[in-house]
């Protein structure tokens, strides 16, 4: 692991929908790599005093995606760590593409029925708050996937082990960096 965590030169950012496990894999991927860990939601909120669905609310989605694309550009530029982005970031194409030119960026893709049962656990989304969570998922899932498949790194998710989804991205990685 000591030889891969060597050849990182830039940060691992994690995208994909919302409920595809960028937090919980990401934090499981910086601890098996020895990395530090960063949830750009919690960055915003943390920066803001506000939850991601209050500055949704008041401001918008346009002027949430202005303000986390400045976040997320200041999160590549330190550390090599692990970056888990907010569901939408990987959508503005400026911010994919500095995230394509100074991270590794992996897309988490999981089946919609998962992502629905896992967005049911907390009521922090603002996008899921206006409908029947499986449709708005397969909504989202349709118009961003283009956008996630430009990542570097694409890993298919589903229900079993969150461990066995940490050892593929680090398979992929090593395989990404000539390993």
């Amino acid at each position: 692991m000591q030889k891969l965590t060597d050849l990182l030169d830039r940060p691992i950012v994690l995208v994909g929908l919302m409920g595809a496990g960028k937090s919980t894999i990401g934090r499981r991927l910086a601890r098996r790599l020895g990395l530090p860990f960063v949830d750009s939601d919690v960055e915003i909120e943390e920066a803001s005093g506000a939850t991601t669905a209050d500055l949704f609310e008041r401001f918008g989605e346009h002027d949430f995606r202005d303000g986390e694309r400045r976040l997320v550009a200041r999160l590549v530029n330190g550390e090599v760590r692990v970056i888990a982005t907010g569901g939408g970031a990987f959508m503005d194409p400026r911010t994919r593409m500095l995230l394509n030119e100074r991270a590794i960026t992996v897309w988490l893709d999981a089946p919609i029925d998962i992502l629905a049962e896992r967005t049911t656990r907390r009521d922090n989304r603002p996008l899921l708050r206006k409908g029947d969570r499986a449709e708005i998922l397969a909504r989202l899932s349709d118009e961003r996937r283009d956008g996630y498949a430009e990542a570097q790194i694409h890993i298919r998710s589903g229900s079993g082990a969150h461990g066995d989804v940490v050892e593929a991205i680090v398979a992929a990685i090593g395989k990404y960096l000539g390993e």
